[in-house]
């Protein structure tokens, strides 16, 4: 029988780093690791790194620094603390992590946490840090247990890892790796797993989710649209949602699937990053500003109350401030619902980097403050305009005040209501009957829940 040990892990960035991060301890639980919310009693701490933020690596390393007293308090305790750096800054940085931090014991990238037991084992042997950032021939999603434990009432489940696109600023091709789509089969069973264990709202997450291209069940392959078609029947599914998507690979079936299945959510994440053509050349992003709005212009035919959120990078080298104009004048034509934006920032290795145009920091942050007035400004529009409207809130959880439950609307806006605890996990009507810049008040309807959005 294996002795009880605690495992902390910290997550950073994205979706498939918060699955990613369920599932190494779903890999490590047979050694008789549980998960702890504390660093300071843990056995083994993982950092599940990002790399797509500023100063994502020195970020990582200043965690290292404070995690380094704990792992020497343990020592002196007469016990052992395995301290592991994990995703994409790991797979990116792997041997520098171990030559300015030999305090850390592992080192493994995105693509190999199923070796997690046998690289344990293997640092517990031996002194010094133990690298595994290779990409492997067999898909770990081959080697991975069940999932033992639910995510909750909304839960993520990783269909696509890697990208093909190669646009100009982004690390997701070199610590991802290549595209590679999940059997449909198999994410159906793991999609019957979180239902029945509570799940009613699953989001698809891949770095490229809409590229999806798995093997069916009968021979050939399934895209996107077909895959959610799929994902639909399965008992106790109430909502569907997809993440991150390109707008290159928004197929027809896709947008018929929008147009067709209503567990579907009408939201959709398609970031544009910018809205001169000239600097979508230079990112390599494949599509032009025309192509964006074309692609938007389908989907509202096919799902008329279908709303959009995007990504926006501002001060890409060279970007002029006509270029910067043209983003601000696509942002004014679509009226998103939510938005993200950053500034551009360097990431080693790849090719917009090196580009001898950089732009002035103090000139992207103006550039910045300037679109993000604008978003803000379009989100607390759009948040306005579902006042008196009746949406289907699905409630996940208590909120701040007694008696209130907090749930997301179908374009994933927090809702707070009036609802018993006994209701959180259902899917029910409320009235909207106010709007703050980030979520929404509603006024539950009494009435049965509701099965399908």
């Amino acid at each position: 029988m294996t002795s009880a040990k605690k495992l902390y892990i910290k997550t950073y960035g994205c979706q498939m780093n918060v699955y990613d991060s369920a599932r190494m301890a779903d890999v490590l639980a047979p050694l008789g690791y549980s998960t702890t919310e504390s660093p300071r009693e843990a056995d083994m701490v993982i950092l599940n790194t990002c790399h797509i933020r500023e100063k994502a690596a020195e970020k990582v390393f200043s965690e290292l620094g404070r995690l380094k007293p704990l792992k020497e308090a343990t020592r002196r305790r007469g016990g052992r603390m395995i301290l592991a750096v994990a995703g994409c800054v790991a797979q990116a940085e792997g041997a520098e992590i171990l030559a300015r931090a030999p305090h850390v014991d592992i080192v493994l990238g995105p693509q190999t946490y199923h070796r997690l037991p046998e690289l344990v084992a293997t640092a517990t042997r031996r002194a010094g840090g133990v690298l595994d950032t290779e990409f492997p021939v067999e898909s770990k999603f081959d080697h991975l247990p069940d999932a033992s434990a639910p995510q909750g009432v909304s839960s993520f489940l990783t269909i696509q890892e890697g990208c093909d696109k190669f646009c100009t600023f982004c690390v997701v091709p070199y610590t991802r790796g290549a595209e590679f789509s999940r059997p449909a089969a198999e994410v159906l069973d793991e999609a019957h797993r979180q239902a029945a264990a509570g799940a009613r709202e699953i989001t698809l997450l891949g770095q490229n989710v809409n590229a999806y291209h798995g093997a069916a069940p009968g021979g050939g392959e399934w895209g996107l649209g077909r895959l959610i078609r799929a994902l639909a029947d399965v008992p106790g599914t109430a909502r569907i949602r997809y993440a991150t998507s390109h707008p290159r690979d928004v197929d027809d079936e896709l947008v018929e699937a929008h147009r067709d299945v209503t567990r579907l959510m009408p939201f959709l994440h398609l970031p544009v990053q910018s809205g001169s053509d000239r600097v979508l050349a230079a990112m390599n992003r494949r599509h032009t500003t025309a192509d964006y709005l074309g692609t938007l212009e389908r989907l509202r035919r096919a799902r008329p109350e279908i709303a959009f959120s995007s990504d926006f990078i501002v001060g890409y080298p060279g970007e002029s401030e006509r270029d910067f104009e043209a983003t601000l004048a696509l942002v004014r034509e679509v009226g998103f619902a939510q938005s993200f934006s950053f500034k551009y920032s360097a990431r080693p290795g790849t090719p917009a980097a090196t580009e001898p145009d950089q732009i002035p920091d103090e000139v992207k942050s103006a550039r910045l403050a300037r679109l993000q007035e604008l978003l803000e400004a379009q989100q607390r529009t759009f948040n306005r305009s579902q006042v008196g409207r009746t949406l289907d809130v699905l409630l996940e959880r208590p909120g701040r005040h007694p008696g209130q439950l907090v749930g997301r609307s179908p374009y994933l806006q927090p809702v707070h209501v009036l609802a018993p605890a006994r209701l959180v996990g259902a899917l029910v009507p409320a009235r909207i009957i106010g709007a703050e810049p980030n979520s929404l008040a509603g006024e539950r309807i009494e009435c049965e829940e509701r099965i399908s959005a």
